[in-house]
């Protein structure tokens, strides 16, 4: 399992099953990067940009909660 696909699924129970085009589309925005050229060391700035995006979707708690799993993978 690759570093997004380890993301993805974090992603899911917050974001079902839009959690896939949504961090690919965080990839491409936040990293400037296809999805699968993610690397370990890219997650915290993946993490500030899903919680960025996430905070229009969903509670600040819980884009909050989302970012710290991320980073912390």
């Amino acid at each position: 399992m690759n570093t997004v696909d380890k993301v993805i699924e974090v992603c899911r129970p917050y974001l079902g099953p839009a959690a896939e085009q949504f961090i690919k589309r965080q990839c491409a925005v936040y990293l400037g990067t296809n999805p699968d050229k993610v690397v370990a060391s890219q997650l915290a700035a993946l993490a500030k940009g899903v919680e960025t995006s996430a905070v229009r979707v969903m509670d600040e708690g819980k884009a909050k909660e989302l970012a710290t799993k991320i980073a912390g993978l």
